[in-house]
């Protein structure tokens, strides 16, 4: 490795192989990078790509693009947005852009953090937006993870301690942030549902399997998640399946069909269309449209 090149925009701690800007694989625990430094990467920035690591990103200047899951959010200089491991992301156009990006894994959080962040949480807002007397602090937090994380007076060990604790200070005050989501606060009946349907949308589909389970009447599930998500338990569950759909034809090349099959339908048909109901293209078309090259 280069190690004139381990400076504030790019240094890997505790990792093994390097990898590029964009990848995902061999990645070290924590890894700070700035936007200048992911301009001058080989791989296409708008591919989508499925996160392994946590991605905090905010900008210190200009406008930034950038979609989470196949929703875009737009960022302005001060805001943050947090993608999650098992989230797709897509790059916008990086030119208009200078900011932060930390990368980093959930194991490197001590658990208390991990626990007090909801850290693996898949519907935890995306974008944060601090209020006036928050930005002062979340510029400190950042200025001191990129000082030391460049630094290197300390043991390795003592080094790592302190980024794991200067990185649980910025999560939390980017945790404790407000979302640009709206809607009541969720009930236990709506998590509980919820935490059900991630673990097992990929064996049933049916709204009457988790109410027999969670021992609750579909009506109730349905009151509960129309309350807090603005739609029906059974909507809810669907999206989920396409959700994974269309994560996994964008960010592999396994067939159709057998996508279909690990997300419990009984044959490529019956697959094709569900997916073509609810998204209005086909799986092909969709993994055509999400891969096809953007124009500037």
């Amino acid at each position: 490795m280069n190690t004139r090149q381990d400076d504030i925009t790019g240094r890997r701690i505790a990792g093994g192989a390097a990898p590029g800007p964009f990848a995902e694989a061999a990645a070290p625990a924590v890894e700070i990078l700035t936007l200048a430094r992911l301009r001058t990467a080989a791989l296409d920035p708008a591919r989508p790509s499925r996160l392994g690591r946590h991605c905090l990103l905010t900008l210190t200047s200009g406008s930034l693009r950038h979609g989470v899951d196949f929703t875009e959010h737009a960022l302005a200089p001060g805001q943050w947005l947090w993608a999650r491991p098992g989230q797709v992301q897509q790059w916008g156009e990086l030119d208009g852009a200078e900011g932060t990006l930390i990368r980093f894994d959930t194991g490197f959080l001590d658990p208390d953090t991990a626990i007090g962040v909801c850290a693996d949480d898949p519907h935890a807002p995306v974008l944060r937006v601090p209020q006036a007397e928050d930005h002062a602090l979340l510029r400190a937090a950042t200025t001191q993870l990129q000082w030391e994380h460049s630094a290197d007076r300390l043991a390795l060990d003592t080094r790592l301690q302190v980024l794991r604790h200067l990185l649980a200070v910025l999560v939390l005050r980017v945790a404790s942030l407000p979302g640009t989501e709206t809607g009541a606060g969720p009930s236990e009946v709506y998590l509980a549902f919820r935490d059900a349907v991630e673990r097992d949308f990929a064996n049933t589909r049916r709204l009457a399997d988790y109410a027999a389970a969670l021992a609750y009447s579909p009506r109730t599930l349905s009151r509960a998640t129309l309350a807090a998500a603005g739609i029906p338990a059974k909507e809810f569950i669907d999206r989920r399946v396409v959700l994974e759909a269309k994560r996994t034809l964008a960010c592999s090349a396994t067939p159709a069909a057998k996508i279909g099959e690990r997300l419990g339908f009984s044959s490529a048909t019956n697959f094709n269309k569900f997916f073509t109901q609810r998204t209005g293209m086909t799986p092909i078309a969709f993994r055509e449209h999400v891969l096809a090259p953007k124009l500037a």
